[in-house]
C-alpha cells in the first residue's frame, strides 16, 4: 500500500480521511496536528465528548475491543490511515483488515498487536532481539505469581524487591511494587482491578536500582530517498507516582554511553515493528547501563513537554511521519511538564486560577476538555520553558498547583 498519500481538500470526494482508535488528550492534540495539514479526521472512543471527538471532523463512539462493531465501522468510514491511539482494541481485526488491503494501519497492524500488552513487546524485546530487560515471568493466578517470586521447577526466584503489572493497562494503572511476602495479595489485587479489559494475566518483573529513567521518542519517518529512516527526540526524563506520569522534562541530561545505548535500543524495537510514525520508548538507566522497558507506537504522555520544548511537537511529528513527510525533531528550548489533577469526582468541572498561572514566565496550560473528572485523573497539564531545564520544573509544577479545578 502506498507510503505518500496526496493530501486532498477536507469533506471533499478526494479527501484524505484519517480514524484515531482513542480520542482522549494525546489523540486530540493528533487530530489538530493532521487538520492542520487538510487531513479530514474520524475521532473514535469508547465514550461520547471525548477530547478529540470535540475537535475532530466526524465523532463515532464505539467500543473498541468488540471485534464486530470495529470492522463494520472501518468498513463503513473507509479512512485511509487508522491510527490506534489505545491499547485496548481488537487488533486481530486491524490485522486482517490491513491484509485485506482494506486500511493501511499506523504503524503497522504487527505492532499494534504486539504492544497492545506487556507479553508481546517484553518477549519480542529480551526473547526475540536479545536487548537488556529486567528478569520476568507472566502469571495468571495468585499461586503463580507467588512462586515466580520464590523461584519453582527449577527457575530462579524473582525476589524481592519486585513490581506487579497488568500485561494490559494504560497510565500505570494496575501497578504496585511488593517488598515483602505481605504485599503479595495486594499487588495481586491491585493489578485485577487495574487491568484495562478485566481481570487477567499480569507481569512481575525484577526491580532494577537504576539512576532515572526516560523516554526516548523515536520517529520513523520517509527520508528524501523515499525509504525510511530514524530520528530521535532529545531524552525525555520523567517522575512517575505509582506509573503514573505527573512530571517531564527536555532534555534530560545523560552521558554520551548512555544516550547512545538508548538509541540502539530504541532504534532495534522501531526497526522490528516497522511502519512510519512516532515511538515512546521507555528506558531505564544506571550509569552507562541501559534496561528496555516498554514502547508504545503512538505519541507518549511524557512527551507533552515537547508542545514547548521542540519546533515540531511530538504530535506533529506522529502526523507528518504517517502521511509520508519530513519531520525535524531538534530542540527549541528545555523546559518541562507538569500534570493537573481533575481533584474532585465531577462532571462538567471548573478551572479557576489559570490567568495566575499564566502569569509565571514561558508557561503555558492546557485543559484536555474531558467530560467527567476524577480526583486523579488528568484534566490538563502545565508546560513551562526556560534555559535550565530544573528551573523549568520548578515553574512547570507552580503553575499546575495554580490551576484549581472545581466543582461547577
Amino acid at each position: 500500500m502506498s507510503q505518500l498519500p496526496t493530501l486532498g481538500t477536507p469533506l471533499s470526494p478526494c479527501a484524505t480521511r484519517v480514524m484515531l482508535l482513542g480520542a482522549g488528550e494525546l489523540g486530540k492534540e493528533v487530530l489538530i496536528a493532521l487538520q492542520r495539514l487538510g487531513v479530514e479526521t474520524i475521532a473514535v472512543d469508547r465514550y461520547d465528548q471525548a477530547p478529540g471527538q470535540q475537535v475532530a471532523h466526524h465523532a463515532r463512539t464505539i467500543a473498541m475491543s468488540d471485534p464486530a462493531a470495529l470492522d463494520a465501522l472501518i468498513r463503513a468510514e473507509r479512512p485511509a490511515l487508522v491510527v490506534p491511539e489505545i491499547e485496548a482494541i481488537a487488533t486481530p481485526v486491524l490485522q486482517a483488515l490491513e491484509a485485506e488491503g482494506v486500511v493501511r494501519v499506523i504503524p503497522t497492524a504487527r505492532a499494534a498487536r504486539l504492544t497492545m500488552d506487556r507479553e508481546g513487546i517484553r518477549r519480542l524485546a529480551a526473547e526475540t532481539l536479545g536487548l537488556p530487560t529486567s528478569p520476568y515471568r507472566f502469571c495468571d493466578s495468585l499461586d503463580e505469581l507467588q512462586a515466580a517470586i520464590d523461584g519453582a521447577d527449577g527457575h530462579k526466584g524473582i525476589g524481592y524487591p519486585c513490581i506487579v503489572k497488568p500485561v494490559m493497562s494504560s497510565s500505570g494503572k494496575g501497578q504496585s511494587k511488593i517488598d515483602g511476602p505481605d504485599d503479595v495479595p495486594k499487588a495481586w489485587d491491585c493489578a485485577m482491578a487495574g487491568g484495562r479489559v478485566g481481570p487477567g494475566r499480569i507481569i512481575v518483573e525484577g526491580f532494577i536500582a537504576f539512576d532515572y529513567e526516560i523516554t526516548q521518542l523515536t520517529v520513523r519517518a520517509l527520508g528524501a530517498s523515499g525509504e525510511v529512516e530514524t530520528h530521535f527526540c532529545d531524552p525525555i526524563g520523567h517522575v512517575q507516582v505509582g506509573g503514573d506520569y505527573v512530571e517531564s522534562w527536555q532534555p534530560h541530561p545523560m552521558s554520551g554511553t548512555a544516550l547512545e545505548r538508548s538509541r540502539q535500543i530504541a532504534k532495534a524495537v522501531t526497526d522490528n515493528l516497522g511502519g512510519q510514525g512516532l515511538f515512546g520508548v521507555e528506558l531505564f538507566v544506571q550509569g552507562d547501563q541501559v534496561w528496555f522497558s516498554e514502547v508504545s507506537p503512538r505519541p507518549h504522555d511524557t512527551g507533552m513537554v515537547t508542545m514547548t520544548t521542540q519546533w515540531q511537537n511530538e504530535f506533529e511529528l506522529h502526523a507528518r511521519a504517517i502521511l509520508g513527510l519530513p519531520v525535524d525533531t531538534s530542540l527549541k528550548t528545555p523546559g518541562a511538564s507538569a500534570v493537573i489533577y481533575g481533584g474532585v469526582d465531577a462532571q462538567g468541572i471548573a478551572f479557576d486560577g489559570v490567568d495566575e498561572a499564566l502569569r509565571l514566565p514561558g508557561t503555558e496550560v492546557r485543559l484536555f476538555g474531558k467530560p467527567e473528572s476524577f480526583v486523579k485523573r488528568r484534566m490538563g497539564v502545565a508546560l513551562a520553558r526556560d534555559a535550565d531545564v530544573e528551573a523549568a520544573r520548578v515553574t512547570a509544577k507552580a503553575a499546575a498547583a495554580r490551576v484549581r479545578p472545581r466543582r461547577a
